[in-house]
This record gives structure tokens, sequence and C-alpha cells, in this order.
């Protein structure tokens, strides 16, 4: 028998705007946040101990990094995000915004810059 899992991402759980697979919980080193979206939502500043990769698959989306930085990404483009790098994004297009972003960690660790 393979040791290989197959999980529909429709068992995956639901956060705000994304379904999450979390590397601990399938005994692999990366996480991994499956965006869906809707034009204005996506995460304010905030930042890892660790990369983030972004591959934009469908949509557009306003990136920022640090207070000061915005940069227009889309589809075709991927995003590497050094560890320590705050960074945010939102949808600034008018359909869905799709991306894959991967979490160089088996755990989610995020600081947010406005968390009280």
């Amino acid at each position: 028998m393979s040791a290989v899992r197959i999980v529909p991402v429709d068992e995956l759980p639901w956060s705000n705007i994304a379904r999450e697979l979390v590397g601990t919980d399938f005994g692999v080193g990366i996480c991994a946040i499956l965006v869906d979206a809707p034009p204005g939502r996506g995460p304010s500043l905030h930042r890892h101990p660790y990369e983030e990769v972004f591959i934009t698959l469908e949509g557009t989306a306003t990136l920022s990094i640090g207070e000061d930085e915005q940069r227009e990404i889309g589809p075709g483009e991927v995003v590497v995000v050094p560890a320590g790098t705050w960074h945010g994004f939102v949808n600034s297009g008018d359909g869905p915004l799709k991306q894959i972003d991967i979490h160089v960690s088996p755990h989610f660790d995020t600081e947010w810059k406005n968390a009280d």
C-alpha cells in the first residue's frame, strides 16, 4: 500500500478566505494556503520566521511590503517573501483572487503588525 495521501480540497479547514493545509497534520515540511478571496479581501500586514511563496493563479492583488511599498501582482507571477518581512495583500481586482501560498514550515507561525 502506498504512503501517498490524496486529500480533497473541500476537506481542508476553511479560514476566512482560504483552505489551509497544515504540514504537521500530513507529516510534511510545509503548509499551504489555497486562497479564494473576493474583491477587497486579504490579510493585513504580518510576518513569519520563515519564507513564504505566493503563486498567483487568477485575479489581481496589491501586495504590501512593509508599510511603504506596494506592488501589483497577477496570474503567472511568483512572489518570494523572505523570513521576517512584513507583508500583506488585498484582492484589488474585480473577480476572485486565487493563489497558492506556501509557508516553508510544517506549522503556521504568524505575527500580526497591528495585533492588540
